[in-house]
């Protein structure tokens, strides 16, 4: 069973970048689709960005496009989450999911059937004004 988890977050100006990773033990993430959620206070998990079982392609929510970019490194067992130009409203617990079993599917088809069935435990990501 894969153990995840994340780090990376913190307290950051709105404008700054944090950079999260999610480190993976216990399997390979080879060929897994992976993604990032996050959780903001009083709100229900929304999906941010997921990417393929080889790093060859990615979907973003409309939230993250052109200021987050998801990548992994499989050499290392490591997903990661470079957030940039971060606001307020981006506050929240990030969190790293991965595929139960690999699919081979897209990684937005994965997303929109809530195909992740492994989760880290989070990380805080907290954007002053």
């Amino acid at each position: 069973q894969v153990q995840l988890v994340e780090s990376g977050g913190g307290l950051v100006q709105a404008g700054g970048s944090l950079r999260l990773s999610c480190a993976a033990s216990g399997r390979t993430i080879f060929g897994y689709v992976m993604g990032w959620f996050r959780q903001a206070t009083g709100k229900e998990r929304e999906f941010v960005a997921a990417i393929s079982g080889n790093g060859g392609s990615t979907y973003y929510a409309d939230s993250a496009k052109f200021r987050f970019a998801i990548s992994r490194d499989n050499t290392k067992n490591t997903l990661y989450l470079q957030m940039n130009s971060l606001k307020p409203e981006d506050t929240a617990v990030y969190y790293c999911a991965t595929e139960s079993s690999p699919t081979y599917a897209a990684p937005s088809v994965v997303a929109g059937k809530g195909g992740f069935g492994s989760w880290g435990q989070g990380t805080q990501v907290t954007v002053s004004s």
